[in-house]
């Protein structure tokens, strides 16, 4: 069974960075990692994805604040955040998806909250 457990959110203020973390475990074979998230009122909405190969695909809304990396060692993927702006304030929600499959796994999510 994949689980995916996030770590690294809190409470910041404007312009402040924070990494967050999610270790996958269960998962065997190749597979795309990725950072989503989810304001309060609004849909879950894509933020960054890694391949296996590590190419990376951003929002607009964080491009060039926003850094994805993973660790395949570790089965883990990250998101380093800078500048962090109060409109970045959501539920931030790791994926993990196969690369043979059309969906993916989440993981329980982890609140970011920055205040201005």
């Amino acid at each position: 069974q994949v689980q995916l457990v996030e770590s690294g959110g809190g409470l910041v203020q404007t312009g402040d960075s924070l990494t967050l973390s999610c270790t996958a475990s269960g998962i065997t074979g190749w597979y795309a990692m990725g950072w989503f998230r989810q304001a309060p009122g609004r849909e879950r909405e894509f933020v960054a994805t890694i391949s296996p190969d590590s190419r990376t695909n951003y929002a607009d809304s964080v491009m060039g604040r926003f850094t994805i990396s993973r660790d395949n060692a570790r089965d883990a993927v990250f998101l380093q955040m800078n500048d962090l702006k109060p409109e970045d304030t959501a539920v931030y929600y790791c994926n993990l998806r196969p690369l043979h499959l059309s969906s993916g796994y989440w993981g329980q999510g982890t609140q970011v909250t920055v205040s201005s």
